[in-house]
């Protein structure tokens, strides 16, 4: 993962750590447009490079990151695509697999809406990749390259998918093809 995701989420451990106030504000720009809640600023905005402008992918993707991990701040670990389908397996609950589909077929308008929602799921404590999930938004949030926006909503499916497959074949059905 790139230095600068990596960075930015140990900003956002160490706000954890430090000051929970920062949290709250951080959760609460959740529900607004991303990167429009001036208190949020001062946690985010030193990560935005100065020629970025206000709709920039990359900016946008830093504040819907920083709210998600104010929400559940628990790093590392799956990415969020495999531990929604851990989920899916816990809960046997199709409407969890449901919101996931949603969310593939999610615009840079809506995204963070779906996202907020299937975080909030993972309240158990998962650990969830943020500095991937950072790296895949900025790519979902820009509108100039649909190619590699498909790319990532197609890993995640596979991410999903593949999970669930392998969590529901049985034990030695994996033993067997694992020796093949």
């Amino acid at each position: 993962m790139s230095e600068y995701a990596q960075s930015f989420v140990a900003h956002l451990e160490q706000l954890n750590q430090r000051d929970r106030g920062a949290l709250a504000v951080l959760r609460r720009s959740l529900a607004f447009e991303p990167g429009a809640y001036p208190p949020a600023y001062p946690f985010v905005e030193r990560f935005v490079s100065p020629e970025r402008h206000a709709r920039d992918a990359s900016r946008l993707a830093l504040y819907i990151v920083a709210g998600l991990y104010a929400l559940h701040p628990h790093h590392g670990g799956k990415s969020l695509a495999s531990n929604l389908s851990a989920l899916v397996q816990e809960r046997e609950s199709k409407s969890i697999e449901q919101r996931f589909i949603a969310l593939l077929g999610a615009d840079a308008e809506n995204v963070a809406v779906y996202l907020r929602q299937l975080v909030s799921l993972l309240g158990d404590g998962r650990p969830l990749d943020y500095a991937l999930l950072l790296r895949d938004l900025t790519v979902w949030l820009s509108p100039f390259d649909s190619e590699r926006r498909d790319r990532v909503r197609q890993r995640w499916a596979r991410d999903f998918y593949r999970a669930t497959a392998v969590e529901a074949r049985p034990a030695d059905a994996i033993s067997t093809s694992a020796n093949d």
